[in-house]
């Protein structure tokens, strides 16, 4: 039987599907969303965001763009 290798000081892997960061781009979007000044659409040219989530789905949005851990989007 074959002996056991060990670990050693290997980090273990975190099951995080989102890292950190992204969850401070939501934060940051919701408290916009809050305040008022969220905007949908390119460039921010549409309306104000209402909903809880597009105000999240904006934040995983502007997430990706800096390059952060966040599952890519669905096809539709």
């Amino acid at each position: 039987m074959p002996a056991k290798k060990s670990s050693g000081s290997r980090k273990k892997a975190t099951g995080r599907k989102y890292g950190k960061a992204a969850g401070k781009a939501v934060a940051s979007a919701m408290r916009r969303k809050k305040k008022g000044t969220l905007r949908s659409g390119k460039a921010g040219k549409g309306g104000a965001v209402k909903s809880r989530q597009q105000a999240i789905a904006i934040g995983l949005s502007e997430a990706r763009k800096k390059g952060v851990k966040v599952p890519k989007k669905k096809g539709s």
